[in-house]
């Protein structure tokens, strides 16, 4: 089983660069893409671009059910969580610190 991930064109690719499946849809057929991946059953996580559907878990409810596998998750856009102009380095430090506890220099 597999990542995935569900997305627009412009940021598939760096999924793609680091070996994750990006599949690319509009927001309008963001919906029926993720229910097509869930039923094609290689993936065992599905990251669905926040841009494209809000809440994949509600979009997906009815062929989740009785399903386990796959996680589906919310990746919020860099952009819209950096307030559109935002320090990204900044935010990234701040992540890596929320996430281990503590800042690590390179």
């Amino acid at each position: 089983m597999r990542i995935g991930v569900l997305t627009d064109a412009e940021v598939a690719s760096g999924f793609r660069l680091v070996g994750l499946e990006a599949e690319v849809a509009s927001p309008e057929e963001a919906a029926r893409k993720l229910v097509e991946m869930i039923q094609s059953g290689r993936y065992a996580l599905i990251a669905v671009d926040e841009r494209l559907l809000k809440d994949p878990n509600k979009a997906a409810e009815r062929v989740m059910r009785g399903r386990s596998v796959p996680v589906l998750l919310s990746l919020p856009n860099l952009q819209d969580t950096l307030g559109g102009g935002g320090d990204a380095r900044a935010y990234m430090r701040r992540l890596v610190r929320d996430t281990i506890g503590f800042d690590v220099k390179v």
